[in-house]
């Protein structure tokens, strides 16, 4: 709001031209500055929207009787100057004669042109927008999939980019994984492996653990997903009936060619000799870091790059 109201008038922003001295927070009480930021900003956008609603909220809190920030610190008056087309000198005398009789004019100013905003206001953004090609698909998981399949298509040879090659199968599993089980992000995150021909963790450990496990299950021949129940957020909802969350991966579309090879080379080339922390999921370890294991933030951000690099088309 600063910035809208210290820049050129002149320039592309078409601004007030107000010098940075005479910016203070005590210019936030006189609605005639008020009245100026939300048609500035009704004339950038064409219509008003929930961020001027929101800001009105702001304002009010600010303003309000005993509790409010600028109400409690008449002293801000002092740095106020008159500006023409916003804030005259009568104005402002009369602020510093009675600070809160001034306070109380903005609040209930306020309070009116809220009222307004929400009677014409827009929703200027649909967060969905981005996504409505796969909703509206007659198969938004088989359109989500084509994702894998650009993975695949560009993954990098693994004799010559061992590494990279690495990178791109876990991407791979992450999302088709993510589509088998749809697991919250908590949950794929701290699946543990354990590798064909190992020993599993007992049910007890692993409710000890709160944690799944994918293994190798030779009695149905197939990678098992075993999670107990007090791992979900929602353990105890009718649909685990207190027994465990448990599926037998289907080798569709070579999902097994590629999961054995992740768990038998890329994940410990991945690992690079640092603490494993069991979970299906390693970082790529590198110098600057030697903890292997994804947190909430890390595999959030390795999953919205997988995203960006094969799933969205930009020419």
């Amino acid at each position: 709001m600063f910035g809208a109201l210290a820049a050129s008038p002149d320039g592309a922003v078409k601004s007030h031209g107000v010098p940075l001295g005479q910016l203070t927070f005590g210019l936030l009480v006189f609605p005639g500055v008020w009245d100026w930021y939300l048609q500035w900003r009704e004339r950038r956008h064409g219509f008003y929207t929930q961020w001027e609603e929101d800001m009105l909220n702001v304002l009010l809190s600010l303003v309000r009787a005993e509790t409010g920030w600028l109400w409690q610190h008449p002293e801000l008056v002092r740095n106020v100057k008159p500006i023409p087309g916003l804030i005259s000198a009568a104005e402002i005398a009369a602020a510093e004669r009675d600070w809160h009789a001034a306070c109380a004019a903005c609040f209930k100013h306020a309070s009116h042109r809220s009222k307004e905003i929400q009677r014409v206001m827009r929703v200027h953004r649909d967060p969905f927008e981005p996504i409505m090609c796969v909703l509206e698909a007659d198969s938004p998981l088989a359109e989500y999939r084509k994702i894998t399949d650009e993975i695949l298509m560009r993954t990098p040879d693994e004799d010559r980019y061992p590494r990279a090659a690495a990178e791109a199968v876990r991407s791979f599993l992450m999302l088709r994984l993510g589509l088998h089980l749809g697991l919250r992000q908590k949950n794929l995150r701290q699946l543990l492996v354990c590798p064909r021909g190992d020993f599993p963790t007992s049910e007890r450990r692993l409710e000890d653990m709160k944690r799944g496990e994918i293994r190798w299950s030779d009695r149905d021949r197939g990678w098992e997903v075993l999670i107990p129940s007090n791992a979900f957020k929602n353990a105890n909802s009718s649909f685990f009936g207190s027994k465990p969350f448990r599926l037998i991966l289907p080798d569709l579309l070579d999902l097994y060619k590629y999961l054995n090879a992740y768990i038998d080379r890329h994940r410990g080339l991945l690992l690079a000799g640092a603490d494993d922390p069991g979970s299906l999921f390693v970082k790529t370890v590198k110098t600057t870091s030697k903890d292997a294991a994804y947190n909430q933030t890390t595999f959030y951000k390795a999953w919205r790059l997988t995203i960006q690099r094969y799933g969205i088309y930009n020419p």
